[in-house]
């Protein structure tokens, strides 16, 4: 089975560093195959019917959120803007569905021309201004809940390479 991985907090300062190599070595070495990264920011595709999560812990204690290549496709297909700069569009991943308690508190945050949607477990919000000072950005990854984030152009470039035998 094909799987997507994301590693929350990965080389974003001191902590979680890891070289991709290192990473895609632990993972074959667990038992996976074609295994992938994309940037240093814990983005993995591979191949294997494991437990990715437990595998990803084992090499870097991290949060992992899992998705399979067909439910990045519907990620993807549940977009719900059309935003003339991808890379300010974001995607949370989050390990549990989001309520409409939650829709209700993000939309409290938005400012200027954000726009926010939840879809499942996703949420998309869009950053015109940038995320920077953005009250919205920072909402969208609650602490109680394992989440992580990433732009628009990575979430293609992700099921671009999950489509790539």
């Amino acid at each position: 089975m094909r799987t997507i991985a994301l590693l929350r907090g990965v080389n974003l300062g001191p902590r979680n560093r890891i070289a991709m190599a290192d990473l895609r070595a632990g993972l074959e070495l667990a038992g996976f195959s074609n295994v992938r990264t994309y940037v240093q920011s814990g983005n993995i595709v591979l191949d294997g019917d494991g437990d990715v999560e437990a595998a990803v812990r084992s090499i870097i204690d991290v949060p992992v959120i899992t998705r399979s290549a067909a439910e990045l496709e519907a990620v993807i297909a549940a977009n719900p803007f059309e935003v003339p700069d991808p890379k300010r569009l974001q995607v949370t991943f989050r390990s549990e569905p989001a309520g409409p308690e939650l829709l209700a508190a993000l939309e409290a945050k938005l400012t200027g021309e954000e726009r926010v949607a939840v879809h499942g477990r996703e949420i998309y919000s869009w950053h015109p201004d940038g995320m920077a000072r953005s009250k919205l950005a920072l909402a969208v990854v609650p602490s109680k809940v394992v989440a992580t984030a990433r732009n628009w152009n990575t979430v293609l470039k992700l099921a671009d390479m999950a489509a790539t035998p």
